[in-house]
């Protein structure tokens, strides 16, 4: 099932993300990522956070049309997005896509991508933004993605290092058994040579980003 967690981002065109939403998909707010729920016509499955910055009459109406509320105290040892994720997985998730965590504070931004790193994700993470995607690796593991001819492909190390990092030739500039530290730029603004590309790593944490 896909999970889908709304985060409290700047959103500035939704269309994109419509893609996304299925009549299957298992919608989680976290907190006031819920209004960009609201803003594409559904209504929440469940909302999650301290619902700081939430309009309480907001939750209200949502608890009254059968949307569970999980609330939390401000003072907690996770954010609202990491209980979200949570929430998503426990409930049944078997992929989760991520929208809204890009855009505001940059501190939140930041922590919004830290946080794919920090866990030992159980189920594959999916960031979405317009005609972007982000998707987290966790060695071993082999990732095929599908692009088009020219479309940009970067991948950057979430963990101190990832090893064993091999593409196969779908991409314009590929490696074989390579090792990337955290904050290395070796692998962005690669592009697709083909419609379809391989991406391989032995260890570590890498997001893979590119457009679609």
């Amino acid at each position: 099932m896909r999970s889908i967690v709304f985060i409290n981002g700047i959103i500035e065109d939704y269309t994109p993300l419509k893609r996304w939403i299925t009549s299957e998909a298992y919608l989680v707010g976290a907190d006031g990522g819920t209004k960009h729920c609201l803003a594409l016509g559904y209504r929440p499955h469940v909302v999650v956070g301290d619902l700081d910055s939430l309009d309480e009459a907001i939750v209200e109406q949502l608890q009254a049309q059968g949307t569970l509320i999980e609330r939390h105290p401000a003072e907690k040892n996770h954010t609202d997005l990491e209980l979200a994720i949570m929430r998503a997985i426990d409930d049944g998730g078997t992929e989760v896509v991520l929208m809204g965590a890009l855009g505001g504070r940059l501190d939140q931004v930041m922590g919004n991508l830290l946080i794919l790193g920090r866990h030992e994700w159980s189920v594959p993470i999916k960031l979405a933004e317009g005609s972007q995607l982000a998707q987290l690796m966790q060695g071993p593991e082999t990732l095929t993605l599908h692009g088009t001819v020219g479309n940009f492909l970067s991948v950057m190390p979430l963990s101190d290092t990832v090893t064993g990092i091999t593409y196969d030739d779908g991409l314009v500039y590929p490696l074989y058994n390579a090792t990337l530290p955290f904050g290395s730029s070796r692998g962005i603004s690669n592009e697709f040579a083909k419609p379809t590309a391989t991406i391989e790593i032995k260890t570590g944490k890498l997001m893979v980003i590119q457009t679609i």
